[in-house]
């Protein structure tokens, strides 16, 4: 009897452990993915900055929509489009805060609050913006797959 015992909570105990490491596990997955989300988001603003047409080509997914608070939705290519005449889509400065970033997996969700001024399509915009991007890991890289942004009033 006392061997059954033995053996039960042996067998119990390798089960919690294995479990314990498991939680342990997505828990570093899930800081991991919010790690570089958050690095992703505050690199999008030294890009934009720097007209760095470039990162957006690497870190945006192909499909990638994003909808802009004057109501508009861009494509990739229509914002790498944009980005190649610099007289007309120029930003002059810009800072994102109260930057939240949720992991679910292979999917994340950044929410921020963005203040810029610039040139959108000719026209000047000062604003400040509460946006959303979704990321998804595709190939072993994070990639945003949408965004949008609304005015603060």
């Amino acid at each position: 009897m006392q061997v059954k015992t033995i053996v039960g909570v042996s067998m119990m105990t390798v089960a919690l452990l294995a479990t314990a490491a498991a939680v342990r596990s997505v828990a570093a997955a899930g800081g991991d993915a919010v790690a570089a989300v958050t690095k992703l988001e505050n690199d999008s603003v030294k890009a934009d900055l720097a007209d760095d047409k470039s990162f957006y080509e690497k870190n945006f997914a192909s499909d990638w929509t994003g909808g802009d608070s004057s109501g508009k939705w861009y494509t990739k290519a229509d914002m790498l489009k944009m980005m190649e005449d610099a007289k007309n889509n120029k930003m002059n400065s810009e800072k994102i805060t109260e930057l939240k970033v949720r992991s679910y997996g292979d999917v994340a969700i950044a929410t921020y609050k963005d203040t810029y001024d610039g040139m959108m399509q000719g026209e000047h915009r000062t604003r400040t913006v509460i946006s959303t991007d979704t990321f998804v890991k595709q190939g072993g890289a994070w990639k945003v797959v949408a965004g949008h942004s609304s005015a603060v009033k």
